[in-house]
């Protein structure tokens, strides 16, 4: 049972009169994870690779081959950075905003001022986590000893990929990866109150219904005004670099020129005066016109329903008088229309712009024909004399449009600076300290996601993956391990709004312009785009709608079933409403992706064992097992695991660190996979299972193990025992 392929004998192996597994050996694989191809690409973001090598028996007494290895990953330092920067940048450009809302009344003067102190403090403790992370050397990955830690909080814990490569004598060479991280959660900040899915339900309500000083904004409204705020900082600057490029196509009198700077003028004009069809910045307009100084509303309006738009509000005359407004006041000597002819001057100005370019062409294409037949001589003169006569005639019409988008800009930037002062206002620090947390959480999640994402289209390189990428979008299935008992309960609230959070993150794969291969984020919170970079050879293998830029959609899915002590605690005295309202949610996304993927592929995308199981029947036993509501119903993670390997998702492993509970699903897994889809021979699934499970940790990088905890019997941690072979009794307090 020892032989290896370069023709050492094998010295790690049980005995083989007994005929038990071996592990055929143990090393370091310095070729890396990327195999012979040896990728930069891949080996950018994955260090300090180990690996395994095993020989099991087929069913037809054959051998298997098993190569697993297991990697640190660099994302999970490098992507919590960025997004630290990104933060930093965004929370700054906010604070200038509110800066920049102009003079208001004292009552809301005194609120921003109020607003933007609570914002420099937290904007310094980004500052200073930055600082502290660029210190950091020595291993990529968090230890769960360190999970405590303040300065690593936005570090996600024991990120490792977790690889299965089998050889079978008589099937098709497969590759299984697995990504193993610790639950994302805000270790430092603690779990006394909950997580961030019972804190943020509670803040909103506490919103709604006590008695601020302050306007209410709905959450979609809230996050409207981030997105305008967004849309202006990004097509400004656009507009006024195409409109630039026009007056210099028309100095040059260059006729193709001139038409496509003015093709892409008006496609960005267009796009910005969109962003602006909203209920929102006119209401919102009016709100701030009642907060400047000296506005007196002549007539107390009458409250209607917060959901309607422009609803009235009561009014104080005294500041130190105002309550809590549900929404926008009415002004009776407010002009309303206002903004609709401010706003409409931005598309009357590029009408214009439009009609002159339109009408120089015109002239000059006759011009052009009627002096060539008589003098060409003359038409190269003419060419001199009218190239100042465009520049001329446009420059006003490009100032003006200019003009007016200025205008639109100043105005509709206070208005929803105004929102979000609101929105900081009404709950002061905990909205701060929310959004702290979340940030945390997110962090700590996108690492993952991203070094997924990575690894799944480095093996992933062929057409029906890729169509399959740009058409439907990446499937992301997390298994949670966490009970739902005391602090677990907590890091699971953190954990799913997290998941959840990914959804408004899309990828885009670029072509490597340098040696620097790790991925670049972009984008703010809400909305971040992750550019993937590829070398070139690799680059031209991707279709043409993901070499034109196409973003990418993400589909995450947590499917959570705790297992350990605390979890029989929460089942026999607790409540286990949390995990079940997660699973039911999460069932529906997987339906909606597993519908989207059904009417835009073809049937023969999926992986090659299809045959073997219906999908559409174990989406309904999945849905069966959720509704069943059995104890440590292990066999929803089974399902959700299997439909995520045939639809080519990603696969996430998580419990409170990703050491214990989590090393026992994977082999779990891994030893499923052998039976169910290479023929390991039914005798020694347990010994193939006893086998991975005993191999010696990893102790020069501390927790940087095979993630192969040896669970024979119970320990003073109440982790579980191995007591039977089917999987719905594997684990058993």
């Amino acid at each position: 049972m020892g032989e290896l392929e370069d023709g050492e004998t094998d010295h790690i192996t049980t005995d083989s009169h007994d005929q038990k597994c071996a592990l055929v050996r143990e090393c370091t694989a310095t070729e890396g994870l990327s195999g012979k191809d040896n990728l930069p690409s891949l080996n950018a973001v994955l260090k300090n690779p180990i690996c395994k090598l095993y020989r099991f028996p087929t069913a037809d007494n054959k051998w298997m081959r098993i190569r697993e290895q297991m990697a640190e990953t660099t994302l999970s330092f490098h992507v919590p950075k960025e997004l630290i920067n990104l933060h930093i940048k965004e929370d700054m450009r906010r604070n200038q905003e509110l800066k920049d809302l102009g003079e208001l009344a004292p009552h809301w003067d005194n609120m921003r001022k109020s607003v933007i102190a609570h914002c420099d403090q937290m904007l310094s403790m980004y500052q200073d986590t930055l600082v502290e992370l660029g210190k950091h050397t020595g291993s990529s990955f968090k230890s769960s000893c360190s999970k405590g830690e303040k300065t690593l909080e936005f570090i996600p814990i024991n990120l490792h990929l977790q690889r299965m490569h089998v050889h079978s004598p008589r099937l098709k060479d497969a590759l299984y990866d697995v990504i193993t991280v610790g639950a994302p959660a805000a270790h430092f900040q603690g779990f006394k109150n909950g997580g961030l899915r019972k804190l943020l339900s509670k803040f909103e309500a506490e919103r709604r219904n006590t008695g601020y000083q302050c306007i209410y904004y709905s959450p979609e409204n809230t996050a409207k005004a981030k997105e305008v705020l967004s849309n202006i900082n990004h097509l400004q600057p656009l507009i006024s670099s195409h409109a630039d490029l026009l007056l210099n196509s028309a100095s040059q009198h260059s006729p193709d020129s001139l038409k496509n700077s003015l093709k892409m003028l008006s496609e960005k004009t267009e796009l910005f005066v969109h962003a602006f069809k909203d209920q929102l910045v006119r209401s919102a307009l009016l709100a701030l016109y009642t907060a400047r100084p000296g506005c007196v509303l002549k007539k107390p309006a009458v409250p209607r329903n917060s959901a309607e738009e422009g609803d009235d509000l009561q009014h104080q005359d005294h500041p130190s008088q105002i309550k809590r407004q549900d929404s926008i006041p009415h002004h009776s000597e407010y002009d309303e229309e206002e903004w609709d002819r401010v706003w409409a001057n931005v598309g009357k100005s590029l009408n214009c712009v439009i009609a002159m370019v339109d009408r120089l062409l015109e002239r000059d294409n006759i011009s052009n024909v009627k002096e060539s037949e008589n003098d060409p001589s003359a038409a190269d003169c003419k060419v001199l004399h009218t190239g100042g006569d465009w520049y001329e005639q446009l420059y006003p019409l490009v100032i003006t449009l200019k003009d007016c988008m200025g205008e639109v800009v100043t105005r509709a930037k206070q208005s929803m600076a105004f929102v979000l002062l609101q929105e900081l206002a009404c709950g002061l620090p905990q909205c701060l300290m929310l959004t702290l947390r979340r940030d945390i959480v997110f962090s700590q999640a996108l690492a993952g996601l991203v070094c997924g994402f990575i690894i799944k289209l480095h093996t992933g390189l062929h057409e029906g993956f890729l169509q399959q990428l740009h058409t439907v979008g990446l499937l992301v299935q997390y298994e949670g391990l966490l009970s739902t008992y005391s602090e677990e309960a907590g890091m699971l609230e953190d954990m799913a709004v997290g998941i959840s959070d990914l959804q408004k993150v899309m990828f885009k794969v670029i072509e490597a312009k340098s040696e620097d291969f790790l991925p670049v984020i972009t984008g703010r919170r809400e909305h971040y785009v992750i550019e993937v970079q590829l070398p070139a050879k690799m680059f031209e293998l991707l279709p043409q709608e993901i070499k034109e830029g196409k973003l990418l959609r993400m589909y995450p899915v947590l499917f959570n079933v705790g297992i350990n002590e605390q979890q029989t605690l929460a089942e026999r005295f607790g409540d286990t409403t949390l995990q079940e309202n997660i699973n039911q949610e999460n069932f529906e996304l997987l339906k909606e992706y597993y519908k989207l993927f059904t009417e835009k592929m073809p049937p023969d995308c999926l992986p090659h064992f299809q045959e073997q199981n219906d999908l559409k029947g174990l989406l309904e036993n999945l849905h069966q097992n959720i509704q069943a509501k059995k104890r440590k119903n292990v066999e929803i993670m089974w399902l959700a695991a299997t439909i995520c390997r045939k639809l080519n998702g990603v696969r996430f492993t998580c419990c409170k660190s990703a050491k214990d509970r989590t090393s026992m699903s994977v082999t779990l897994e891994q030893c499923s996979i052998l039976r169910d889809e290479h023929q390991l021979h039914k005798d020694f699934f347990i010994r193939a299972l006893d086998c991975m499970r005993r191999m010696p940790h990893r102790e020069c990088t501390e927790e940087c193990q095979m993630q192969k905890v040896c669970i024979q019997h119970d320990t003073a941690d109440g982790f579980p025992k191995v007591l039977q072979t089917s999987r719905g009794d594997i684990w058993k307090s």
